[in-house]
């Protein structure tokens, strides 16, 4: 992994449509090619579209001005996974939009490593579903949901006046109710994915996880959603985003973003980004966007390939 250099470019989408089109239009990039963040995005097994998501995962990082992005697409369910084995030389952040059969023993080795050793890894939505027998992976992602998890796996999280609590109570791994916009509260506003937000903002229509249990070692949530009972809930804020540490590696997880609709919100792309940057060096340098893009009434929708603001509802 290089070192990061410093940026000067302003973060897209804390501009202006106009100036965003003139942005594209220009199609200069915000920093040197050489000076970017290699990010890796896995994917090729997932129950979500990742033929739909993964294209947009890439045009967001790539549009922040700092990532350059490859994709390493396994082979699909049925067939033999051992000779499946992207290289992380060089790359500065995986990110993960991958839920299917168990990786061969050479890459998940390798995977451990590379984040052991200081890498950074963004799991995405139903990424923290994956591999609930690779305890290296549940660590890396704190919590997950499906795939026969219990209290077996872990505590739940939720969070309460005092903070953070784990409760170690029997029940599944993972549930949601139906797709809507739900409220995002930050909880940490002094970390640096968070410094400069809105302290509570109206996420795009996407699946509220809750219910998600796991090791949560060495975790810190930054952002919660309130379960309401009337969408299935728990009647409990949830964890919706968090950070963690895995030896010299950082993670930061994403629950959002369960297909394209979910990842057209300002909010779950200014969050992602500042996120895989964060993971890759440890610091975000992006401008804080225009705060009214992401309120707490509203949702700004942005086609991350077209660069196309659409107006708040």
């Amino acid at each position: 992994m290089k070192p990061f250099l410093s940026l000067t470019a302003v973060f897209f989408l804390g501009l202006s449509p106009a100036a965003l089109a003139e942005d594209h239009e220009e199609g200069a990039p915000a920093i040197p090619e050489a000076e970017k963040l290699n990010a890796l995005i896995i994917d090729g097994q997932n129950n979500h579209k990742w033929q739909q998501t993964t294209p947009y995962l890439k045009a967001i990082l790539e549009n922040s001005g700092l990532f350059t992005v490859s994709v390493a697409t396994s082979p699909p369910e049925g067939e033999d996974l051992y000779d499946f084995n992207p290289s992380f030389d060089g790359v500065d952040v995986v990110v993960s939009n991958y839920n299917g059969k168990l990786w061969g023993k050479p890459l998940r080795d390798a995977f451990e490593t590379y984040v052991k050793s200081g890498g950074g890894f963004v799991p995405v939505h139903a990424a923290d579903n994956a591999f609930p027998d690779w305890n290296a992976y549940s660590e890396m992602c704190g919590v997950g949901g499906w795939n026969g998890r219990n209290e077996k796996s872990g505590p739940y999280l939720r969070w309460e006046e005092s903070g953070l609590v784990r409760l170690t109570e029997k029940g599944r791994g993972g549930s949601h109710g139906p797709r809507r916009e739900f409220l995002i509260e930050i909880r940490d506003t002094e970390h640096p994915t968070m410094k400069g937000l809105p302290a509570k903002w109206l996420t795009s229509k996407d699946e509220l996880y809750d219910r998600m249990r796991g090791p949560a070692k060495n975790i810190n949530v930054l952002a919660t959603a309130f379960a309401a009972k009337e969408f299935k809930g728990t009647d409990a804020h949830e964890p919706m985003l968090m950070v963690l540490s895995y030896g010299e590696g950082r993670v930061f997880h994403t629950t959002l973003g369960h297909d394209t609709k979910a990842m057209s919100g300002v909010g779950f792309q200014v969050t992602l980004t500042r996120g895989a940057e964060w993971a890759a060096t440890g610091s975000v340098t992006q401008e804080a966007p225009d705060p009214a893009t992401m309120a707490e009434d509203k949702v700004t929708y942005r086609d991350p390939i077209k660069k196309v603001a659409t107006p708040a509802n």
